[in-house]
């Protein structure tokens, strides 16, 4: 074996757990509650926010209007009062929330840049595009995260689907629209796995929340259960199966315990799969015969990652299904007057609390619990295409059809 890649292999052992790694103790989510530092500093960040007046039917804290066209894509960093975001002007910025002061630009593209992602420690930024181009961005020394640097770009899609960091460690994985996913190590940029089963563009993709495994759909309905040390599948779903044609995967999700994925498809079929045998354990039907399903997402009410969960899928028939796993049960349904986008899901002690954008040009909060709305975010003058969660959840950040980035408190109205 070569040394290059005998320092691959390395590279996927420290960022992938062992065996030997799964019985760690999973802190009880009473632990949790405690404000730290962190929310502390949140908290202040968010009275200044909040200290902006908003008028008439806009009631965002903060704009960002320096994309010239649609913005496609948004993401709030981990820790820091930062967003970045990427549009169909070809460009992506790296931003202040608090005052949209431009901190970084992101060029290099030559086509539309549809994808943004964080490393899970915020230290390097990833865009992608409709030209195939990865390009990462990591942060210059450690006194505040105003200077950053061009790192490297790596090449090999046709078109970038998507990107997902590895939840624990400095690996980035990207579905193309030429039915690869490609699997890279940073900051060496080296291609670690591309993985070939797919027929059509792999449109969704996720790692396992325990980082182990990957899951991913593409256009002809195709879903692979992958292990990122192996080529080979470790199963696939196709339509081939008459209970599995979903007329293509749109959008997938998977619970906190990394048993079982959530796959929605683009004729409104959602249906529930469990990675451990690699079949499928149900049948979802709440949304309109032909809604694409847009988006999915589990939802953290206990901080126990055991059990099946609830989840929420989102549609284009405007409807959000907040599901009971272990039951299968239909929890409520709530709704938009268009096209759900995107759903977003607050970490604990918040975790009941649900955003979702659409195309009427809103954005929600909602409380799950009970299906009840606590927000709407106003001021996009279109579809609002991507959100983000920044603060801890304190702030949902938009991506608007409109060229604008907003920002909006997701705290309940007094």
């Amino acid at each position: 074996m070569s040394s290059h890649h005998e320092e691959i292999e390395g590279d996927i052992e420290e960022q992938f757990i062992t065996r030997d790694d799964v019985l760690a103790e999973v802190p009880d989510a009473d632990d949790d509650v405690p404000m730290d530092e962190d929310d502390d500093e949140a908290a202040d960040t968010l009275g200044e926010l909040s200290s902006a007046e908003p008028s008439g039917s806009d009631n965002s804290l903060q704009a960002f209007s320096t994309h010239t066209s649609s913005v496609f894509a948004v993401a709030g960093h981990p820790t820091e009062p930062l967003a970045a975001s990427g549009g169909e002007d070809d460009l992506g910025y790296i931003w202040d929330i608090t005052d949209g002061e431009v901190i970084v630009k992101l060029t290099g593209h030559t086509d539309s840049i549809t994808s943004v992602a964080w490393s899970a420690d915020g230290e390097m930024i990833a865009t992608g595009g409709m030209d195939g181009k990865i390009r990462i961005w990591r942060r210059v020394g450690k006194e505040n995260y105003r200077t950053w640097e061009f790192l490297t770009q790596l090449d090999g899609p046709d078109e970038v689907m998507f990107l997902r960091w590895h939840p624990k460690g400095n690996v980035l994985l990207a579905g193309s629209n030429d039915s690869t996913l490609w699997l890279w190590q940073l900051p060496s940029g080296n291609t670690m796995q591309v993985f070939a089963g797919h027929t059509g563009a792999v449109q969704s993709g996720e790692f396992t929340p325990d980082g182990k495994r990957i899951v991913s759909g593409c256009a002809d309905g195709v879903l692979i259960f992958w292990d990122p040390r192996s080529p080979a599948p470790i199963f696939k779903l196709t339509p081939d199966d008459a209970r599995f044609d979903l007329d293509g995967i749109t959008s997938l999700g998977i619970n906190p315990s990394s048993t079982l994925a959530v796959v929605g498809g683009a004729a409104g079929g959602v249906r529930v799969v469990s990675l451990n045998k690699g079949d499928i354990v149900a049948t979802l039907g709440g949304h309109t015969e032909g809604a694409s399903i847009e988006s999915v997402a589990f939802i953290d009410l206990t901080g126990n990652t055991g059990g099946a969960g609830i989840a929420a899928t989102g549609a284009t028939d405007g409807k959000i299904c907040i599901w009971d796993l272990t039951t299968l049960r239909l929890r409520a349904t709530l709704k938009h007057e268009d096209a759900v986008t995107t759903l977003l899901t607050h970490p604990l002690p918040k975790g009941h609390v649900l955003v979702s954008a659409s195309a009427d040009n809103t954005l929600r909060t909602w409380d799950t619990r009970t299906g009840t709305l606590l927000r709407e975010h106003l001021g996009h003058q279109g579809p609002v295409l991507g959100a983000t969660l920044g603060l801890q959840g304190a702030v949902v950040i938009s991506a608007g059809d409109d060229g604008a980035c907003l920002v909006f408190t997701t705290e309940p109205d007094d």
